[in-house]
């Protein structure tokens, strides 16, 4: 019994920390209708800044309270600033990589500030002393997160209720327009919305960091845990965020005695993205959205020849590559050409249909783990297509009710319990030393076997262009465009999704098999989910609605490393910054680099007879005439 209270406090006292920083991200969601993802590494910078004004001797309270009060909600205040005013009227796909960018770009810069192989540790409050409460030993750390649990949310509560300014950040949040023509503005009620939100952060990470080692990946992850509680406030209901937050602390201490055998010991990590994947699905169906009353101008697709023709000239460049290349880069390029193969699974369902997967690396590990279980024959290749196109469809059916922003988070926690509870189990990824892959149809010579990994993205791409021209292409772009028009004119939506989440599962399983029959052997360390959210960024900053650009960002993914060794301890953040600042970059163009390029080209269009140019005189003097006949 006394284990159980003892566990069940503890629980609450994470919980607590959950429900903080769960409360900063629905403030910034219901101020500015943007989910920031970059919510936890917010806290994770927050926690460094505060270690580091300690370690320059500021004592402990004040670092705190400069911390909290005055850095984090600069932070805030900066990020509203420079990136979510530019973002406007910008899709779904758009938002959620500028804050995942963000993310990025704040873990990198702490790794290139902060050493990341250099162990820190930071003290909690009052150094660990503790009281005893009611048979329970707390810490006074622990009284001060409960305080702070208990204090802050009721003062947030009274804020929003009775203060002036709160009642002009509820009133942006029901209607913006009728707000601004009271006399709110809202965008000083999003700048303040953001800078609690983040304050709300920094709290959270600076509470949180004493529990674990001040590690930009653990902390920012962590904090991310929060991320359920809030979706299970629905992003606007503080009350049930708070108590979300609680139950989620509480399920995740009681499991570290309780669900600690057999392969249940896998699923503790796992707890905070299984509790997220049940709130989802337990939630109420979303609304169809309408489509924007300025909608995003794609590129131009394509035709058939053209595409076949473009085709044959990559396989032709491929071959002369493959001559001329150095043995020591051929490796290289035919990892950088199956990554092409899993970018371009997120062309048909991102960048045609607006349904943004954040966990296509996993849909690969699957297809690569199948493909190593089968072998590498055409069985093997087959089973790496139709593994993953079987889990996609099983996580599609359940999810078919959400849309947009849940649909993602969804994603999102399917692929942190399959990195926590496959790709690091023994039983699926063997010992330590990996899982070995054979390459398809035993292809041993490696400028053969790049030249064969070329050819299928070649005829995987004219094949995503065909899909595109055809009447499923225009109906998965009408999805995207606007989901209540579609179900309108009585199209099926079901259908529509549950076809285009298995396609590109199946097709990124493909990447994924000829990844790891590149790579030989793979481990739980090829497969992590902020990799994935690495690649769907690299796709969307070059343009995720286009081939080329998939391409050129998987390319660019290989090249980056091969400077790594010539930039010293920075070497390993330069990816992460490249990527995060052209995130970063995504309000001005929207549809990438190479999107933008391409709508820059003048189009061919036929030459036309203009008719002749009538004067006012002339015109008068047509219509007498036809008046008089």
């Amino acid at each position: 019994m006394d284990t159980l209270l003892a566990l069940t406090v503890a629980g609450l006292v994470t919980g607590c920390i959950y429900a903080l920083t769960a409360s900063g991200l629905v403030l910034t969601y219901t101020t500015s209708g943007i989910f920031n993802f970059a919510h936890g590494a917010i806290g994770m910078m927050a926690a460094y800044l505060d270690w580091q004004l300690i370690a320059w001797g500021v004592p402990v309270l004040p670092a705190f309270l400069l911390t909290v009060l005055v850095l984090s909600p600069l932070m805030g205040l900066l990020v509203e600033r420079l990136l979510v005013r530019r973002l406007g009227n910008a899709s779904l796909e758009v938002t959620l990589t500028v804050t995942v960018g963000l993310l990025l770009l704040l873990i990198a810069t702490a790794q290139t500030v902060w050493d990341a192989h250099t162990a820190r540790r930071v003290q909690p409050f009052f150094f660990g002393k503790t009281v005893t409460v009611g048979g329970v030993v707390l810490s006074y750390h622990q009284l001060i997160v409960i305080a702070a649990a208990v204090v802050v949310p009721l003062a947030l509560w009274a804020f929003l209720r009775w203060a002036r300014t709160g009642v002009a950040m509820r009133a942006v949040v029901d209607d913006r327009e009728l707000a601004a023509l009271t006399g709110a503005s809202p965008s000083t009620v999003g700048l303040l919305g953001w800078a609690l939100g983040s304050s709300l952060a920094g709290l959270a990470g600076v509470l949180l960091v004493s529990q674990v080692e001040l590690n930009a990946i653990t902390l920012t992850l962590l904090v991310i845990n929060g991320y359920a509680a809030a979706v299970m406030g629905r992003l606007s209901n503080l009350p049930l965020t708070i108590a979300g937050g609680l139950l989620l602390g509480v399920l995740q201490s009681l499991s570290i005695q309780y669900v600690s055998i057999g392969w249940l010991n896998q699923i503790q990590t796992s707890i905070p993205m299984i509790f997220l994947f049940v709130a989802l699905l337990v939630a109420p169906p979303t609304r169809l959205r309408v489509g924007q009353l300025a909608p995003l101008v794609a590129p131009r697709v394509p035709g058939a020849k053209r595409s076949l023709v473009a085709g044959a000239g990559f396989l032709a460049v491929a071959g002369i590559v493959t001559a001329v290349l150095p043995a020591g880069r051929v490796d290289a390029f035919t990892h950088g050409t199956a990554v092409a193969i899993i970018l371009l699974s997120l062309v048909p369902m991102v960048g045609y249909g607006s349904m943004v997967s954040l966990c296509q690396l996993t849909f690969a590990g699957i297809g690569c783990v199948a493909m190593a279980k089968v072998g590498g024959g055409p069985l093997g290749m087959l089973v790496a297509i139709l593994a993953p196109a079987a889990v996609g469809l099983l996580i599609a059916l359940p999810t078919m009710r959400l849309r947009g922003l849940y649909l993602s988070l969804a994603t999102l926690a399917f692929g942190y319990a399959m990195e926590d509870n496959f790709f690091q189990n023994p039983s699926v990824m063997g010992d330590y030393l990996g899982q070995k892959v054979p390459r398809p149809f035993g292809i041993d010579n490696p400028r053969a076997y790049l030249f064969f990994t070329a050819a299928t993205f070649a005829v995987c791409a004219v094949g995503v262009l065909a899909l595109r021209r055809s009447t499923y292409g225009r109906r998965l772009v009408a999805l995207g465009d606007s989901p209540a028009g579609c179900a309108t004119i009585g199209m099926s939506i079901r259908a529509t999704k549950l076809g285009i989440f298995a396609g590109s599962a199946g097709l990124a399983g493909l990447g994924g098999a000829l990844m790891g029959g590149q790579e030989g052997v793979v481990g739980y360390t090829d497969f992590p989910i902020l990799l994935s959210l690495t690649l769907l960024l690299m796709a969307v900053v070059w343009g995720v609605r286009t081939v080329s650009g998939v391409l050129l960002a998987a390319l660019l993914i290989e090249v980056v490393p091969m400077l790594n060794g010539h930039l010293g301890r920075i070497g390993d953040s330069v990816l992460p910054l490249l990527v995060g600042l052209g995130a970063v970059g995504l309000g001005k163009n929207q549809n990438g680099i190479v999107g933008a390029v391409l709508q820059k080209l003048p189009r061919r269009t036929p030459t036309l007879p203009l008719p002749r140019q009538h004067s006012e005189i002339d015109l008068r003097e047509e219509v007498l005439t036809s008046a008089q006949g």
